[in-house]
């Protein structure tokens, strides 16, 4: 996984009284720890940012694939992918059209974003939903979070916290393409002494649906814990640990029409011209997380939380590099038997090696009529890139490769962020927020890149967000809200080293004045929100405009390792409306559905294009500009929506010896997603049709004996994906150059399709 960070769990635990602690109190601890954890980073019910939740039984009632971005995918304004077509292996989502780097995500509080992408890999943590109570999915700039600056949504997770009785369960899920998923857990639950320990293990192996989209994942969790009266201590060890084959080129659509489970990577041709696949075409990566807290509760209004993180992380890609020259990884072209050799067929590995500290501190005053939050967030990523040749086939297997270094250069960012946030109910139909937050990020790059190219560069970026708001709620079952939140965002690693590695090229062209120019985005957020809720039906309609000026824009192009090129572009924007509606007319059956229709436009746009002389000598002339007056953002389709249904036809059966037929639900649902483009031009020929997925599961709970305190229980599920059958893709990217010779253009592109109809059955143990 590119550098994936995976964080352990946060617990600001605070124990109201640890004394004569029977079932009850217990529960009440287990109750207030829940809310107190993920205060930070979540909203409150008055709150006024648009929000929804996601609870535990929801998650584990989805896709069995525990990918978050697969079970959120049914959330308003979200579109989840797949690379490899089953949702095993990498996945990403968009909220309102923002991809991942502008999706802020924590686990209780401390960010899970990558340091120098601000992206999450979700690949490395395939068993998270089954293992957090709790999410909310924040649209818009939301509250105040730690890491990555938010640019388009939050997604705040929280684990599930210590109860109060002993517990194990086990999951198993076996499926289309080689499909099957374990996950064990088991805990002592909260003892008399105040101890707890709780630990779980998860693998997945999946032999995916396109050619080398397998994935073999696994994590492992272990949590120490001791509570008494206003005192929390809480050890937690995290590691994550995946082996995926490369998926991030996609498949040329001309390819994509005679086989759609074609994988172009690893592919190569020997000396009679016959095809072969190098089978080690892998992403490798391990993480382990080391985290200590420390919660006092001074009074039963004011608590003190702090968190120290360590996170080590190493991996690598591999990939097979044929036809290439010598020159290309900085060596010498050898000489063998008086031959001199220009190019070859090499094996590389590109690494990551990086330390992450995090130092987290946050005091919590709450009341009836005032909550207030302040917190101070110190952390520091250092991180090693590593780039060596371990094969060539004309140097052999005798060579000593380790002599030669490709390239190792090293990123180092630091970040100060600060924050301080206050709801206050003015009155009884009426509370007023703000929200102020500082972030200091100092960014330094430093060695050669895999051209020999320096990355020396340094950033230093001062950011100031306020966000405020007011919520008028005239009863319980209603609610309005508006507010307007600014936000700033720097830009990440790669996007400014692709700019040093084109300001380069340019100059050798004897092309002047390609800086590295580009500037950090900023965004103004406006919501305005409704709500209303009764037992029976739940309707909510938001209005979002989201005003971006320097917004970074991906121009189409992505690196060879699958990264997306950006640019700053003046002046953007996201508006659009988001409608909701649930209704439960009966206890056996339950209907919903979304819906998000948006503009998402760029005003004034130039698109940049490499421009060469011929098709033959590629010699780079500078580039070639295109101009739109107004044109969509590309991957942000103007129409997205869900409906589904949840049949439950003995929900009303009265006790007895089939009671627990109760239990028996189906579901179906159906997602659409609008036509959307995968690059900025808004032409027919780089568009991703709209399509429809459909659906469908049924479970039933088998009750076993009653053991102590709790039901011990065995839970079976039959899922159906995509049971409509549909071909369709949900993702691309696109290069272009222009030849001023021939006045033609030269494209490759890549779409992702994903897998036709699918099966996966699941069975679940719970004593």
């Amino acid at each position: 996984m590119r550098g994936f960070l995976f964080y352990a769990a946060l617990s600001a635990l605070i124990p109201f009284s640890a004394q004569g602690v029977g079932k009850e109190a217990a529960d009440e601890k287990v109750e207030k720890l829940d809310s107190v954890v993920v205060s930070v980073s979540r909203a409150g019910k008055d709150t006024p940012v648009t929000f929804t939740m996601v609870g535990k039984d929801e998650l584990r009632k989805s896709n069995p694939i525990n990918s978050l971005p697969m079970n959120l995918s049914l959330q308003p304004s979200v579109v989840s992918v797949n690379e490899g077509g089953t949702g095993l292996g990498y996945s990403t989502m968009t909220v309102r059209g923002s991809k991942g780097s502008q999706i802020n995500v924590t686990l209780n509080g401390i960010t899970l974003n990558d340091a120098e992408s601000q992206e999450v890999f979700w690949v490395n943590i395939p068993a998270l939903s089954s293992m957090i109570s709790s999410v909310q999915l924040q649209r818009g700039l939301g509250t105040s979070a730690n890491g990555a600056g938010a640019f388009g949504a939050s997604v705040n997770m929280s684990t599930a916290s210590v109860g109060s009785d002993p517990f194990a369960s086990a999951d198993m899920s076996v499926g289309s393409y080689g499909t099957f998923m374990s996950t064990f857990a088991a805990g002592t639950g909260l003892m008399k002494s105040g101890l707890y320990f709780n630990a779980a293990y998860s693998r997945s192996t999946t032999d995916g649906y396109i050619r080398n989209a397998f994935a073999d994942v696994q994590s492992a969790m272990a949590v120490l814990g001791w509570m008494h009266e206003r005192n929390s201590v809480r050890l937690t060890w995290l590691m994550g640990d995946q082996r995926t084959g490369i998926t991030w080129e996609g498949i040329d659509p001309s390819v994509y029409e005679v086989d759609r489970r074609f994988n172009p990577a690893g592919m190569y041709e020997d000396e009679f011209g016959n095809v072969h696949y190098y089978d080690n075409e892998t992403d490798n990566y391990r993480q382990h997380h080391l985290q200590l807290n420390y919660t006092h509760s001074f009074t039963d209004r004011l608590a003190w939380s702090t968190t120290f993180n360590y996170t080590r992380g190493d991996g690598y890609y591999e990939n097979y590099k044929a036809d290439k020259s010598f020159s290309k990884y900085l060596m010498q072209e050898p000489v063998i038997g008086g031959v001199k050799y220009e190019e070859g067929d090499f094996i590389t590995r590109e690494a990551l090696a990086n330390d992450y500290f995090v130092l987290n501190s946050d005091v919590r005053y709450s009341s009836e009529i005032l909550n207030l939050t302040g917190g101070v967030t110190l952390s520091r990523y250092d991180g090693d890139h590593i780039g060596s040749v371990i094969w060539s086939d004309v140097l052999g297997d005798d060579y000593d490769y380790t002599s030669h270094k490709w390239y190792l250069n090293n990123g180092l960012k630091q970040e100060v962020n600060v924050f301080a946030r206050g709801e206050v109910r003015a009155t009884d139909w009426l509370t007023a927020f703000a929200d102020l937050q500082y972030r200091g990020v100092w960014l330094r790059m430093s060695g050669p890149e895999d051209d020999g190219v320096s990355l020396d560069h340094s950033d230093d970026w001062h950011f100031f967000n306020p966000r405020a708001g007011l919520s008028f709620r005239w009863s319980p079952s209603s609610r309005a809200y508006v507010s307007a939140a600014l936000g700033h965002r720097e830009p990440g690693r790669s996007d400014i080293k692709e700019l040093i590695l084109d300001a380069n090229m340019a100059s050798q062209a004897g092309v002047s004045g390609r800086g590295v120019d580009i500037r950090p985005e900023n965004m103004l957020d406006v919501e305005v929100g409704y709500e209303y809720s009764s037992e029976k039906l739940s309707l909510s309609a938001n209005l979002y405009l989201m005003e971006y000026w320097d917004m970074l824009i991906e121009t189409g192009k992505l690196t060879d390792v699958g990264y997306a090129i950006k640019e700053n572009v003046p002046r953007s924007w996201r508006r659009g409306v988001e409608l909701a509606a649930a209704w439960r007319p009966a206890p056996w059956v339950e209907v919903g559905g979304n819906l998000t229709l948006s503009s998402n436009k760029i005003r004034n746009f130039t698109a940049y294009y490499e421009m060469y002389d011929t098709m033959d000598d590629w010699n780079y002339l500078g580039q070639k500009e295109l101009f739109f007056d107004s044109t969509d953002i590309l991957m942000s389709p103007s129409v997205v929506g869900m409906a589904s249904a949840t049949f439950r036809p003995f929900a009303g059966m009265a006790g007895g010896s089939g009671a627990s037929l109760k239990s028996l639900y189906l579901t179906w649902s159906g997602k659409y997603v609008g036509k959307q483009y995968y690059d900025n031009t808004a032409s027919d020929d780089r568009c991703i049709p709209a399509y429809f997925v459909a659906d469908m599961s049924v479970g039933y709970e088998f009750p076993l004996r009653r053991r102590g305190e709790g039901d011990s229980a065995v839970n079976l599920s039959f899922h159906v994906h995509n049971m409509f059958n549909n071909m369709y893709y949900a993702n691309g990217w696109v290069y272009r150059a222009y030849f001023q010779q021939e006045d033609d253009w030269y494209t490759e592109a890549g779409i992702y399709p994903q897998a036709p109809a699918n099966f996966m059955i699941k069975a679940s143990y719970r004593f």
